[in-house]
């Protein structure tokens, strides 16, 4: 499960990355610029949600090791 959480991770990183590139920023809230915006968003979201179920793994693991 970490090493998917990673993947998924890098695969959330790379779409910022492509998204950010995609942006015109003449008219940043137009067309094509607003699917990227919300991409960019969505892959900000992905990120800090699996930093969550890893954290959340780790206290699962100490409260286990602690029983």
């Amino acid at each position: 499960m970490r090493i998917f959480t990673y993947i998924l991770t890098i695969i959330a990183s790379l779409l910022i990355v492509y998204n950010l590139t995609e942006i015109d920023l003449s008219a940043s809230f137009e067309g094509d610029n607003m699917t990227a915006i919300i991409t960019i968003l969505a892959g900000f979201c992905t990120i800090i949600i699996l930093a969550i179920v890893r954290v959340s793994r780790k206290i699962e693991q100490i409260i286990k090791r602690k029983k």
